[in-house]
């Protein structure tokens, strides 16, 4: 009883002393000019991502390639949520379709489905955030169904920290949308 007083009152100490986390937002980026596509209406399913990615910590490529999250540093929203709205929001500013992520809001059906599969989402060692994967437009209309992969980063500032992750996050999301829309939805 004696040890476990003292130790559990350290414990609380340490627990009062220790700052909440913070969370950063990706911050919303300019879209760009202007991408033709064949369809008016499209579907973005819930992006997939692996399973390191999937939890609220930023993650960070440390030496030797290891993965290390930061539990002081947490993404603004659940970051399937974030980016499968980040890629929805893009896509109909650069396109002019009426793009949603799912379930479809409305009343008549898609035209397309876009489905993204991130195997990377990483701040990498090399000061470049990091999104690859595959994506897949299913057409529920006319048209041919595809599917491609996807290999895009951008720069993390120098000394920026986690603002400046989710700064690169939000650039490198709005290429990805880029890329698929110019392939051809």
């Amino acid at each position: 009883m004696r040890l476990v007083l003292p130790a559990l009152a350290f414990s609380l100490l340490l627990t009062a002393c220790s700052a909440p986390p913070v969370r950063y937002a990706a911050a919303p980026v300019a879209s760009g000019d202007r991408i033709g596509i064949s369809v008016s209406q499209l579907e973005v399913r819930e992006v997939s991502l692996p399973t390191y990615a999937q939890s609220e910590e930023i993650w960070r490529e440390g030496e030797g390639g290891a993965l290390e999250a930061d539990a002081s540093a947490l993404w603004a929203d659940d970051p399937a949520r974030g980016v499968t709205m980040e890629l929805s929001q893009h896509l109909a500013a650069f396109t002019g379709a009426r793009v949603a992520a799912e379930p479809w809001p409305f009343e008549d059906l898609p035209q397309a489905r876009l489905i993204v599969r991130v195997s990377e989402m990483v701040a990498g060692a090399d000061g470049r955030f990091r999104l690859s994967g595959q994506y897949f437009v299913s057409r529920l209309s006319a048209g041919r169904d595809y599917s491609g992969t996807f290999n895009v980063s951008a720069p993390i500032a120098p000394d920026s920290g986690s603002s400046g992750i989710a700064a690169a996050r939000a650039v490198a999301v709005r290429d990805l949308a880029r890329l698929i829309a110019s392939r051809g939805i």
